[in-house]
């Protein structure tokens, strides 16, 4: 059985900046609200941290999908550092 997505979870097309030239991001809600909490933590602007990650992406490598894969990999060296304080 499928579970219906929240509404939060539908795509969205998001303006940015990205070196210099306008562009839009197609992405859930969800993950562009954690792009904006990380840019935040490391005190970027949202466009910058945007910026790293296409600047670090495969050649071919859409970029929805590499923003996608940078919150995920940020959440699970969060979580996995909220483990292993718990454990500590």
């Amino acid at each position: 059985m499928r579970h219906p997505c929240p509404a939060t979870d539908m795509l969205k097309k998001h303006s940015t900046t990205l070196h210099g030239h306008r562009t839009s991001i197609t992405l859930e809600d969800a993950f562009w609200q954690e792009l904006q909490r990380l840019a935040g933590q490391r005190g970027l602007p949202l466009a910058g941290l945007i910026a790293e990650v296409d600047d670090q992406r495969p050649d071919g490598t859409n970029l929805s999908s590499a923003l996608r894969l940078h919150v995920l990999a940020a959440l699970k060296t969060e979580a996995a550092s909220a483990t292993s304080r718990q454990t500590a």
